[in-house]
């Protein structure tokens, strides 16, 4: 039987311990439920703080690398669709140049005219070379050289895409109003192969932006992917299980009222001395 002493009450001791660790438990339950978080700082968890702030880190990177790559598609659809309209032209141009060098039905008057709006149609292309830009980035001038798109979260040069795309002005075809004409018979002869041959260049880089797109589309459906997966890591370590935690706050409710009652009984002790003075 333990002794019954006054100046040291260790019932009283250990129900205001078993009291202040359950408070405390209490509180950190109520934290968790108030932010939804299980770790809000390092000194809940420092190992996994560290790792998921390289999650959140390589999550919101992802995220960027994903706006990067569809605003790369966005770009190369700006060209594609300009390229599209010179190959349009160099096909209406062919046409003339092909009619003019018909020289058994044309006379003078017809091939003036065909040349003016040959000329028109040049003056288009170099038009559409010039303006076709992204925002302040022109495209098809030839400026856009070994440009860089970054399509990851980190710096490596495997999630980096790098492309170039040909001129298309009216001289880098080849079709300049300078060197190629269609107001004689013959020099529609030489206009039908360069033009073809313009024709055939600007086919090829629609094939090199095109496949461009291609790759950044299925870089954009990987790293969707792979966020979705960081995403889920992050929360699985980071945010809290309202199940699990609403139990823990029920269980420290009901010992926080029970410490209660029992600190009150302990403090009482003492007093049972009183009964023993005659």
């Amino acid at each position: 039987m333990s002794s019954l002493v006054i100046n040291t009450n260790l019932s009283a001791i250990n129900a205001y311990n078993n009291l202040n660790a359950t408070d405390n438990q209490l509180n950190n339950v109520i934290s968790e439920l108030s932010s939804g978080l299980q770790i809000q700082t390092a000194a809940d968890n420092p190992a996994g703080y560290v790792i998921s702030q390289g999650l959140e880190a390589q999550s919101n990177g992802y995220q960027q690398a994903i706006a990067n790559a569809q605003n790369g598609v966005s770009l190369i659809q700006t060209a594609s669709g300009a390229l599209n309209q010179i190959e349009s032209i160099l096909q209406t141009m062919n046409q003339l140049a092909t009619a003019s060098a018909n020289g058994a039905t044309n006379d003078s008057n017809s091939l003036n005219a065909n040349e003016q709006e040959f000329a028109a149609l040049q003056n288009q292309i170099d038009q559409i070379a010039s303006t076709t830009s992204f925002g302040t980035t022109n495209l098809l001038d030839g400026s856009f050289s070994n440009e860089v798109l970054q399509v990851g979260a980190f710096d490596y040069q495997s999630q980096q895409v790098t492309f170039s795309i040909q001129a298309v002005t009216t001289t880098a075809l080849g079709v300049a109003s300078t060197n190629v004409s269609i107001n004689s018979v013959a020099s529609a002869q030489a206009a039908m192969s360069a033009v073809q041959a313009a024709i055939a260049t600007v086919a090829s880089v629609e094939a090199s932006v095109g496949a461009i797109q291609n790759q950044l589309e299925a870089v954009v459906a990987n790293l969707t992917v792979g966020q979705q997966n960081l995403q889920a890591a992050y929360s699985q370590l980071v945010d809290v299980n309202f199940a699990e935690a609403t139990t823990q706050f029920t269980t420290d409710q009901i010992l926080e009222q029970s410490g209660v009652a029992m600190l009150s009984q302990a403090q009482q002790a003492p007093a049972l001395a009183l009964k023993l003075l005659p």
